[in-house]
């Protein structure tokens, strides 16, 4: 679906993009990531035919940004930072005026327009003024105008942006719902709700694409191949710790306290010890209730891999 080579971006003698090289395939949703003024969203503007490259080569659906533009915008639905939004128009006005910019043919608008109503969250809005409606249901609003016309490739600029936690897991859901119809490209700081919904993560810093892959794949990257192993036990609390701690390749071990003389132990390790922590645990005569293995928090391997490229 989307295929970038040597994408760069200046902005007079600075570049905000320097040699992007990614693919993404149908029906892919792929997380993108970066700090503030890291060039995520001069990429998406790229691939919306928003601004032209500099330099580079970049083609959505096998056409081209710079020469077949058009061609691109009919098979795109765009959610920029800003939701492009007419406040004195009501929902089902603006929708339907949308719809009819983006091509849909007037004898199937009225149906487009409630059905995606229907699937953002929409229908009891339909006659409310778009100024009368919260932070929350104006994103919903912005989210409808990119999916009305039932585009081929969704992208989402900061789509949980300014969202309080309740529209926050609104809005996952709502994307959830999407996966499989489309494929997306999501722009967000929230990292751990990003990691609850995408399939690959693209890391951007400085303008340049640092790493790319599976969460798992970039915690390995970041130098966590053994990840963080969680135990739920019962018994002596000190007796786990060091009976963790003395297993081969453990590197750190953190204790939190639970109900009665429940605890959790997060281990750190350079490979997966699972079996020989289990083992330990017995040997010291404590209770395993759980064990499962994590890669740590996307926001630790986010910065693994930032502070690495930035002192590289």
């Amino acid at each position: 679906m989307i295929s970038v080579e040597g994408l760069t971006k200046y902005y007079g003698e600075n570049a905000a993009i320097k040699d992007l090289a990614f693919k993404i395939s149908k029906g892919e949703v792929i997380g993108f990531l970066g700090l503030n003024g890291a060039g995520k969203s001069t990429t998406l503007k790229v691939l919306g035919c928003v601004l032209a490259p500099t330099s580079g080569r970049v083609t959505v659906d096998g056409y081209d940004v710079v020469e077949n533009p058009h061609e691109i915008r009919k098979r795109i639905g765009y959610l920029p930072d800003t939701p492009p939004l007419y406040d004195e128009m009501t929902v089902g006005g603006y929708l339907d005026f949308v719809a009819r910019l983006r091509g849909v043919a007037p004898h199937d608008t009225a149906a487009r327009v409630k059905a995606i109503e229907e699937k953002t969250g929409l229908s009891a809005w339909h006659e409310a003024p778009i100024a009368s409606l919260s932070h929350g249901y104006r994103q919903r609003v912005g989210v409808a105008q990119a999916l009305v016309h039932n585009p081929q490739l969704l992208i989402l600029d900061e789509p949980t942006g300014g969202l309080d936690p309740v529209q926050i897991v609104e809005m996952r859901e709502l994307i959830k719902k999407l996966k499989g119809e489309h494929t997306i490209l999501i722009s967000s700081h929230i990292l751990s709700e990003i990691s609850q919904i995408v399939d690959r993560l693209l890391i951007i810093h400085n303008g340049e694409i640092v790493a790319q892959g599976t969460e798992e794949q970039l915690a390995g990257e970041a130098g966590g191949a053994g990840g963080v192993i969680e135990l739920q036990l019962a018994g002596n609390a000190q007796k786990a710790i060091d009976a963790a701690k003395a297993v081969p390749q453990v590197s750190a071990v953190e204790m939190t306290k639970l109900d009665g003389d429940r605890v959790q132990l997060q281990v750190k390790a350079a490979a997966d010890v699972r079996p020989a922590l289990v083992r330990a645990m017995v040997a010291a005569q404590v209770d395993v209730l759980e064990v499962k293995k994590s890669h740590g928090r996307l926001e630790d391997i986010f910065l693994k891999i930032t502070q690495k490229e930035g002192a590289a």
